[in-house]
């Protein structure tokens, strides 16, 4: 291929490895394990001498197709694929940290991420400090000298707070920290951490890079040596959080439309903060693109675009959110984003449900807040949807 290309074009053409048969859409190679020529061929392969296919927990040519085709528009030198977006956060850490590390991450995380390092890293001497997405100096006053990670989402989820990725770099190689980051929300679309100084780029597939809600997956994404050499992938050897060949398979295909999807998101997205913001029932609105949104100046610089996640406080707290949520008929009640349909979901009793009201608290999730994933149907119609509940 050409030595530049667009993403759009990247989504498309990145990836193809032709079988005999010569077919001109992606193979899907559903097996367990591969045949070797030899004996020695199989020692090889084993040892790592000679690249190839060995076995399925870690090897398959469709999940390579999709880590080569993410990492192209990530602009990353490796991909590793995982089974879920959070097996990419627990395959980033247990390949990476050892008991007895640190970690310094945003508060404003979702809430399965939190319950991960609050609950389950705890019990392996891993520790995790929890502090401000957009205040630098908590950041720098929670380092240790055992701090081997930073980690973070922006835009955050739910209220899509932005986090100075280029500055945290920096605070990070300072104190000789990594620093991941959970690009979920913007996609390599619409924002790319590792050009901004981020060491780990975090996904999960099963949002908008699949885009239709059909299955599950997820990624880790930076350099060779750290990925491959540092921990992570053999993690992912020995462990196995492996994302299946079909559904690499399905999520390969959802590249394709990547782009033309999240512009559409984006400008949908933008036309219903607006219109919330115009609403006398909703108190407050938390959109990037936004001027009213606190860091609206460092999302215009950081990102391509708002992306498509919109969230509101109405007026009546949880009553009144739930409401809204009742009388919808056509956005779809779930917690899960990144679909052609739009989605709606009351966080504070759904995926921030599981964690304290006092870390709901300090994460700025009330009772009255409502989460938008706005989909790509018409605009006025999903407006219309809202409306029944917010009159």
């Amino acid at each position: 291929m050409p030595d530049h290309l667009e993403p759009e074009t990247l989504a498309i053409h990145t990836g193809i490895h032709r079988s005999q048969f010569n077919e001109h859409s992606e193979a899907m190679y559903l097996t367990s394990s591969f045949v070797f020529e030899s004996a020695a061929q199989a020692a090889a392969r084993f040892s790592g001498e000679e690249p190839g296919n060995i076995y399925a927990r870690f090897t398959n040519p469709t999940v390579t197709a999709f880590e080569e085709r993410l990492a192209a528009l990530e602009e990353a030198e490796a991909c590793i694929a995982t089974s879920t977006g959070m097996a990419a956060i627990m395959t980033s850490v247990m390949g990476l940290l050892s008991a007895g590390d640190h970690i310094v991450a945003s508060r404003s995380l979702f809430g399965a991420t939190v319950n991960l390092f609050n609950n389950i890293l705890k019990r392996f001497n891993i520790e995790t400090t929890f502090v401000s997405a957009t205040d630098i100096s908590e950041w720098e006053a929670a380092v240790r000298p055992n701090t081997k990670l930073f980690f973070l989402e922006t835009p955050s989820n739910p209220l899509t707070e932005i986090s100075d990725i280029a500055e945290l770099s920096k605070v990070a190689k300072r104190v000789g920290a990594w620093l991941a980051v959970d690009n979920c929300f913007c996609t390599p679309i619409l924002q790319k951490p590792l050009k901004l100084g981020a060491d780990i780029v975090i996904h999960s597939a099963t949002k908008y890079l699949d885009g239709q809600g059909r299955v599950l997956g997820g990624a880790v994404l930076g350099s060779r040596e750290l990925l491959m050499e540092g921990g992570i992938f053999g993690f992912l050897r020995t462990a196995g959080p492996t994302l299946s060949a079909f559904n690499a398979w399905v999520i390969l295909k959802g590249l394709e439309t990547l782009k033309i999807r999240l512009d559409t998101h984006s400008d949908h997205a933008i036309q219903m903060a607006r219109w919330l913001e115009a609403h006398p029932n909703v108190l407050r609105v938390y959109y990037p693109g936004l001027p009213s949104h606190p860091q609206y100046d460092l999302a215009k610089r950081q990102q391509k675009n708002g992306g498509g996640i919109v969230s509101f406080e109405v007026k009546g707290g949880k009553e009144a959110a739930w409401r809204v949520i009742d009388k919808a008929r056509l956005i779809s009640i779930t917690a899960n984003l990144g679909d052609a349909k739009s989605t709606l979901t009351h966080p504070a009793s759904t995926t921030h449900g599981r964690i304290s009201q006092e870390a709901r608290d300090d994460a700025g999730i009330t009772d009255g807040l409502l989460r938008v994933a706005v989909g790509l149907e018409a605009v006025q119609d999903i407006q219309a949807d809202l409306a029944r509940g917010l009159a």
